[in-house]
């Protein structure tokens, strides 16, 4: 099995990402102390050397923004040996003035002075932060735009928003037991150039407890497959219109097994159908 990780195209402009990438929902969100910080600098080094790219932060993600820029300035080695993290935050707030204010404070914080990606969180006055957005885009400071949401119940405005709207991404939650975006949405981003970023592929660790002491069907060896993180990643990414999860993590131990599930072969829709029906049983 190939030790590079695999890619996917962003759709407006064929630039290829790593397939897998890494969250900082509570995982980034700690202090200053070398205890809270030294996982997560380790983190971040084995993400990154093991040619992951794509970081997602936000503003509603307490000091995960901060963390995240603090540990890419300080790390060690030489950083052009490393392909250049792939930088993606929220803007969360109502206005125009404060939602200017609050990117350009995220990109302080981040240590960048263009975001690869800014998105509308929860859609959170998205009407007014893509006007913004656009402008921003057009100067430079931000290279794509998109949307986000984490209830199912927003799955039709973000359907809207994707094939009217010309964003680059939609983050949307989706796993192996919630998989109400395959209905509409994943389509509808796929048939809109759309690039998509799951969130909550664990279901927040439900799904560990689910299979707690189960095993792995022997056929999952027939797409490189060997935990049951990699099983769950793997499934997500056998839907050929994701572009890349973004399992959280402050482990070294979980982000190795995750990143896993990105290379290798991936399940079919056959094989799909089987991995539900499995765990169902």
């Amino acid at each position: 099995m190939s030790t590079e990780l695999h890619t996917r195209l962003i759709p407006r402009t064929g630039e290829a990402i790593p397939m897998i990438g890494l969250g900082t929902w509570q995982a980034f969100d700690v202090g200053a102390t070398p205890a809270e910080r030294a996982p997560r600098a380790a983190v971040l080094e084995g993400f990154l050397t093991s040619g992951g790219r794509v970081i997602d932060s936000s503003p509603m993600y307490g000091r995960a923004e901060g963390v995240v820029g603090d540990l890419l300035a300080a790390r060690p080695g030489d950083p052009a040996a490393l392909a250049r993290p792939f930088l993606a935050t929220k803007v969360w707030t109502q206005g125009r003035a404060e939602g200017e204010a609050q990117m350009r404070r995220s990109m302080q914080l981040m240590r960048t002075p263009r975001m690869d990606l800014m998105q509308v969180h929860n859609l959170v006055d998205w009407r007014t932060h893509l006007e913004t957005l656009r402008a921003w885009k057009k100067e430079g400071l931000v290279r794509y735009i998109g949307v986000t949401h984490y209830q199912l119940g927003a799955f039709g405005d973000l359907e809207r928003i994707a094939t009217k709207e010309s964003i680059d991404f939609v983050q949307l939650p989706y796993s192996i037991v919630t998989r109400d975006a395959e209905a509409r949405l994943l389509p509808a981003a796929a048939a809109s150039g759309v690039a998509v970023l799951v969130m909550r592929p664990f279901e927040e660790g439900a799904l560990f407890t689910r299979v707690r002491g189960k095993t792995l069907p022997p056929w999952a060896a027939d797409f490189d497959c060997a935990t049951w993180a990699q099983f769950f990643l793997k499934f997500i990414l056998g839907h050929p219109a994701v572009t890349c999860p973004i399992p959280a993590t402050a482990s070294a131990k979980h982000l190795a097994d995750n990143l896993a599930a990105g290379r290798g072969r991936l399940p079919d829709a056959a094989t799909r159908k089987k991995m539900i029906a499995y765990l169902g049983a």
